[in-house]
């Protein structure tokens, strides 16, 4: 039972933004079978990739990510702005936006 409550706090932050995002607009799209969950702020927008993927299927996934940002919010993503909390990461991404 004590491992229950932080595992449903973790499986809860799973579909979060990050805290700069709070108030955010939230949208999702799925992209070649891939999920992706949006949140759009101002100039700004944080993609989520849900579920798992093989380290193999990762290699579209930044340029999909990209795709959902732009698709979900309607606005153009500023080329070379992704930036990722770990390099490399596939599972979240953060663009800059010109609306």
């Amino acid at each position: 039972m004590r491992y229950l409550i932080p595992l449903l706090l973790f499986l809860a932050a799973c579909e979060s933004p990050h805290y700069s995002m709070m108030g955010a607009t939230k949208g999702e799209v799925t992209l070649d079978g891939i999920r992706f969950v949006v949140f759009h702020k101002d100039d700004q927008a944080e993609v989520l990739r849900m579920g798992y993927l093989t380290r193999a299927q990762r290699g579209p996934v930044p340029a999909l990510m990209e795709r959902a940002a732009a698709q979900v919010t309607g606005c153009r993503v500023i080329p070379n702005s992704m930036r990722t909390r770990i390099p490399g990461d596939t599972g979240e991404a953060t663009f800059d936006l010109d609306c």
